[in-house]
């Protein structure tokens, strides 16, 4: 599906991007949080080709994996990037404790969504400290299902890999010299042990990319991808908002 795409060219024009809006904005660099996945990697990469010494990567540990930490350190290691260790977990587990005191027990994805908001909430302030602005990870295929956490890893100010579907942005990762290991493992949130997107999904990233691009899927597999966008798509539109000639009579 990567056929006749100059991604060398892509990534340029991604670094481009970069510059005109950060400079737009007023800001002068870039925060990115480093998951130790590829998105979060290529997303880093870019900042850094953007914005040279002026970007920070942020690991934030939330009682996740040390395969995830390590990954992220071999990532910011290899290409020299400046950042910091900010460990979540006890916050989360205070956090939890506090909001439980209520009586109220949260399920599941209750639970683990506070550990993305957590994370956005440090972003912002590594950002505002820095005057740089917190450049997100989403790709195009995630955005189509809304598969990610909304004001979690969705609060961001600006996500250049947004029009990448899954396969490109890996594509686009091997030109980057992205480390394989990075580029090979099983994309997931890291919210819980063993989590991976696909399971979650109920689809792999190929059929979602291929119907995304091409609108051509098995029928079960293009309900799935359609029901997702459908439930979902509060989190990539603008805060609902009523009319005035719906409120006041004018």
């Amino acid at each position: 599906m990567n056929e006749n795409k100059n991604f060398k060219k892509i990534s340029a024009n991604l670094v481009n991007w970069l510059k005109d809006r950060v400079a737009a904005a007023g800001a002068d660099g870039a925060v990115v949080g480093l998951s130790g996945g590829i998105d979060s990697a290529v997303t880093a990469r870019l900042a850094q080709k953007a914005f040279a010494d002026n970007v920070m990567g942020i690991i934030m540990p939330c009682n996740s994996s040390s395969e995830d930490r390590e990954d992220a350190l071999l990532f910011a290691n290899k290409f020299g990037l400046d950042y910091i260790i900010t460990d979540l977990s006890g916050v989360y587990a205070h956090l939890l404790d506090e909001l439980q005191k209520s009586g109220i027990k949260g399920n599941k994805m209750a639970e683990i969504n506070i550990k993305p908001r957590l994370r956005m909430t440090s972003l912002y302030y590594y950002a505002a400290s820095l005057n740089y602005l917190v450049i997100g990870t989403d790709n195009r295929s995630e955005l189509k299902i809304g598969y990610f956490t909304k004001y979690g890893d969705g609060g961001v100010d600006l996500a250049p890999l947004g029009s990448l579907v899954k396969h490109e942005v890996k594509a686009l990762a091997r030109e980057l010299n992205i480390p394989e290991k990075i580029i090979n493992k099983k994309p997931s949130a890291g919210l819980w042990s063993n989590q991976t997107d696909e399971d979650e999904m109920g689809f792999s990233y190929q059929e979602l990319d291929q119907y995304i691009l091409s609108g051509e899927a098995e029928a079960e597999t293009k309900a799935k991808i359609e029901r997702l966008a459908q439930k979902n798509q509060h989190k990539v539109k603008a805060v609902p908002i009523p009319e005035r000639s719906d409120i006041f009579d004018e």
